[in-house]
């Protein structure tokens, strides 16, 4: 009997060039330039740098916005940890999933390994978010979100479908990679509670199993066919269910990539729209207005049950300020804006008042509505007695000429405003290029390296040095 796993990769051998539209290839160029964009303004953060120093030196992997390399798999872990780290990752909101943080990273770095030309890894990043958001939205539900890291427990396998397609692995060697990455489902959700790093470190361990599963598919290795629907499989064992039924791709003709959004904010997906709301709000206000006395904030319920997003404090990580609705609410109505400075002040008296005089309900109104759309409300009494009242009935992407204005601010800080036209321009005419390889490249820190790295004692008079923070910066 045919398996799921083989229906997908059957399907996925099949796929006819209408899938592949102008408009697809686009999006995903949009995409990938987000991407890099966050990974160059993350570089600095503490994250960024604990995942840099956790690696060897090696030759073959361009880490973004560093000097050194490492292997093309460490690289991956690097590239993927950097471009999480502000919370302000691409967002698939069906799946409750952030696909480009494991799908870029993985396809970089295969292109850096085999030639692949750039029309090719764009397509193969369209089938990566196709079977990630089409999965996702089978398995993810609040229970199993409340529990588990969606995104480690979808985008592996989503990624590894779309480095297999990229390397033109066949249908057995698919259904391999897929029961292999689903082995890896992985990533807990306890880090809320605490503003643990965890979180940051999710799709870098997802990229590289992902990375895993195909080399080990390539190289003939075999996954049991049955993962997905099996009794013991991905979906008894993660939603505690039979599968529903085949992962349909591209159903009408429609791309799932196009159902991904750029936050606008660098914060938690369910926080967005409802920090919008109150920047709304606090135009309306004005700066003369009474003091707010009680705020009271509607979203759906899956964003005020999302492990973290309800909390009140304590605030002992910017982390869990991020995570956090009435946090974000709060402090744009304290600062009058929506930035990532707002996030810098965890005492902020101000903020902490706001929150304490804040209720985090879940409307029938707006669950009806999600995962379509991802609206939030706010109504307000003032100090004087006036009540107002503000929604938005989706959240508010970041454009494009937002995304190019984040990405080039970022890129120049760490490389050079000439640097980051010229990966701009790669990125831009990708689908034009043969060695889809040579971004990485491109990416990296041209400088040379401050001071020797520090040889470990694991490697003993081995050929591999450990990275220093400084060394790769």
């Amino acid at each position: 009997m045919t398996t799921r796993s083989m229906e997908l990769a059957v399907a996925l051998t099949n796929l006819a060039p209408p899938v592949f539209s102008p408009a697809a290839i686009g999006k995903a160029k949009l995409c990938l330039l987000d991407f890099l964009g966050c990974a160059f303004e993350a570089s600095k953060l503490e994250p960024s740098r604990q995942a840099v120093c956790a690696v060897w030196a090696a030759p073959g992997g361009h880490m973004i916005g560093e000097s050194a390399t490492a292997t093309p798999a460490d690289a991956a872990f690097v590239n993927a940890v950097k471009g999480h780290g502000l919370v302000r990752e691409d967002m698939h909101a069906a799946s409750v999933c952030h696909h480009g943080v494991v799908v870029w990273p993985l396809l970089l770095a295969l292109a850096e390994t085999d030639t692949v030309c750039g029309i090719d890894l764009l397509r193969s990043a369209v089938v990566a978010y196709e079977v990630g958001g089409r999965l996702g939205r089978m398995l993810i539900d609040p229970t199993l979100s409340s529990l588990f890291r969606p995104t480690g427990l979808v985008a592996p396998i989503g990624s590894a479908c779309g480095g297999a397609w990229m390397l033109k692995l066949d249908p057995q060697q698919i259904e391999a990679a897929i029961a292999l990455a689903a082995n890896t489902a992985s990533g807990l959700n306890q880090w809320p509670q605490s503003g643990g790093s965890d979180m940051f470190f999710h799709p870098g361990f997802a990229v590289r199993n992902a990375w895993m599963a195909v080399r080990l598919a390539e190289s003939g290795a075999f996954g049991s066919p049955d993962i997905l629907e099996g009794r013991s499989g991905y979906f008894a064992a993660l939603a505690r269910r039979p599968m529903p039924g085949r992962i349909e791709l591209f159903p009408n003709g429609e791309a799932d990539i196009f159902n991904v959004y750029h936050k606008a904010a660098p914060a938690c997906n369910f926080a967005q729209t409802a920090c919008q709301t109150a920047l709304k709000l606090v135009e309306m206000i004005g700066s003369d207005a009474a003091p707010v006395e009680r705020i009271r904030i509607s979203v759906p319920a899956a964003a005020a049950a999302y492990p973290g997003c309800d909390r009140t404090g304590p605030f002992d990580r910017a982390l869990q300020a991020k995570m956090s609705i009435p946090f974000g609410v709060g402090a744009v109505f304290a600062n009058g804006r929506l930035s990532e400075d707002i996030y810098s002040d965890l005492a902020d008296p101000e903020t902490l008042r706001l929150i304490s005089v804040s209720e985090l309900v879940a409307s029938p109104d707006l669950t009806a509505l999600f995962p379509g759309q991802q609206g939030a409300a706010i109504d307000v009494t003032l100090g004087d007695g006036r009540q107002l009242s503000m929604g938005l009935p989706d959240v508010v992407p970041a454009t494009e000429a937002q995304v190019r204005e984040r990405f080039r601010l970022a890129a120049a800080n760490i490389l050079g405003a000439a640097e980051a036209e010229a990966i701009e321009e790669f990125v831009d005419r990708l689908d034009t290029k043969k060695d889809a390889g040579r971004l990485l490249s491109l990416c990296a820190a041209k400088r040379a390296a401050k001071r020797q790295a520090t040889r470990s004692p694991a490697q003993g008079a081995g050929n591999h040095t450990r990275l220093s923070s400084r060394q790769s910066s």
